[in-house]
């Protein structure tokens, strides 16, 4: 999702939707994810800029056509979408007492994915959108926000109602992927 009106979100299902993410499995039922309403102008700013930094250094690690494919997709909703939301997963947390931890550290990160799944589909039952900005530096982010050093940058978030509903995906739509039927490859052993 990458085109939103701008007409406000309201409060209280923001608040409700981040409310159902307690609910997604979590290692050791750690419960990680972190999140953080962007709505200060000069930080949203910032990560603007911190995209259009990633995008630019993204696009020319193409050959010169496939930059210009890459240049003309609509990547993220960070300037129209009234709600920016980073999560983060919280890696000094201790719920769960380590649960699950040990030899897969990364869990808390996963379990952070899964509150962002939780969300997103939560917001699209109540005719949101959800856009994940992947083209950002993580440490960047953290600075911009100002967040605890343990926290660890999972995604960024656009949320608002969409301008438009389609079934397929807007990279296919703009022919830079295809769907792929083997996708959930699975190996039997």
């Amino acid at each position: 999702m990458r085109r939103f009106e701008r007409r406000p979100v309201e409060p209280e299902l923001l608040d409700r939707l981040i409310a159902l993410t307690a609910a997604a499995p979590s290692v050791g039922y750690s419960q990680p994810a972190r999140f953080v309403r962007v709505d200060d102008p000069g930080r949203r700013k910032a990560i603007v800029l911190e995209y259009e930094r990633a995008n630019d250094e993204a696009a020319a690690t193409y050959s010169p056509a496939r930059a210009r494919a890459y240049t003309r997709l609509k990547l993220a909703g960070l300037k129209e979408a009234p709600i920016h939301l980073a999560v983060f997963a919280d890696e000094s947390t201790q719920r769960g007492s380590g649960l699950g931890r040990r030899t897969m550290p990364d869990a808390l990160a996963y379990s952070a994915v899964t509150a962002v799944h939780t969300l997103w589909l939560a917001a699209r039952v109540n005719g949101l959108g959800l856009g994940w900005v992947s083209i950002l530096e993580p440490r960047t982010v953290a600075s911009i926000l100002s967040v605890p050093e343990d926290w660890r940058f999972i995604a960024y978030l656009c949320v608002g109602y969409p301008v438009e509903e389609h079934l397929d995906r807007e990279l296919v739509r703009a022919d830079w992927e295809t769907d792929d039927p083997d996708a959930a490859l699975v190996l039997q052993r």
